[in-house]
């Protein structure tokens, strides 16, 4: 019996795909194997939760663990991942951040410097809201590590935003049964929405920074200034 639901679960996955190895993790340890897959998806952002979280609503669903273990299970991963992600992100330091942005071209340590100030106003609303993003949920967690935000603050923002986004696709694929794929469709599009335009931001900042850096190389004077810089320090 366990067997088939399984084989129902994985649909036309191939051996060894995700979903089977979630499937196996599940059956193998209940609801733990949904919290240890959830924290190695924080860990490792190809595993996408979006194919885990309902796949444990669809298990909970068909008796093999309660709704309320796969919530909290779930939930405890990815607390426990985020935790190592900014034990990491601590690791790394703001010193070393700074020595690596100091080398970046078209990249100034002023933007390190307002980006940190941003992030000391608002990085509990940061942690809280980027749970919910993908690709910058399990991200969110190293500058938070960097920047050394308070432990209960990181604590409560990051189970209160985890237990948000994992109860609704827990509860997604509880409620859509054998249609739990359904969920990961949907996310899919929300993801590479979420990418192109994090992609598109990316490509703006450098556009602007580039142009900006042009049109100051080009100032009225600034050749001049240069050239008497130049022919002072061969005299001296």
């Amino acid at each position: 019996m366990t067997y088939a639901l399984a084989s129902r679960a994985a649909e036309n996955e191939p051996a060894g795909g995700i979903t089977g190895w979630a499937t196996d993790l599940m059956d193998r340890l209940g609801a733990p194997g949904a919290g240890l897959a959830i924290a190695l998806e924080n860990l490792f952002p190809p595993l996408p939760s979006e194919v885990i979280l309902p796949l444990a609503g669809f298990t909970a669903a068909q008796g093999r663990m309660s709704l309320v273990a796969a919530l909290v299970w779930t939930t405890v991963g990815s607390v426990v991942g985020a935790l190592a992600l900014y034990g990491i992100g601590a690791l790394i330091g703001r010193d070393r951040i700074r020595r690596l942005v100091d080398r970046l071209p078209l990249v100034k340590l002023s933007d390190l410097d307002r980006t940190e100030a941003w992030f000391a106003r608002h990085g509990g609303k940061a942690v809280f809201f980027g749970r919910m993003v993908p690709i910058f949920r399990s991200l969110i967690s190293v500058p938070a590590g960097v920047e050394r935000m308070r432990m209960t603050t990181f604590l409560v923002y990051t189970t209160l935003g985890s237990l948000l986004w994992n109860t609704a696709f827990v509860m997604a694929g509880y409620e859509l049964g054998d249609n739990w794929r359904t969920v990961e469709e949907y996310v899919g599009v929300y993801s590479k929405i979420v990418l192109v335009l994090a992609v598109l931001g990316v490509l703006v900042f450098l556009g602007l920074r580039i142009v900006k850096s042009r049109r100051t190389g080009r100032e009225p004077g600034t050749h001049r200034a240069e050239t008497r810089d130049f022919e002072r320090d061969r005299i001296f």
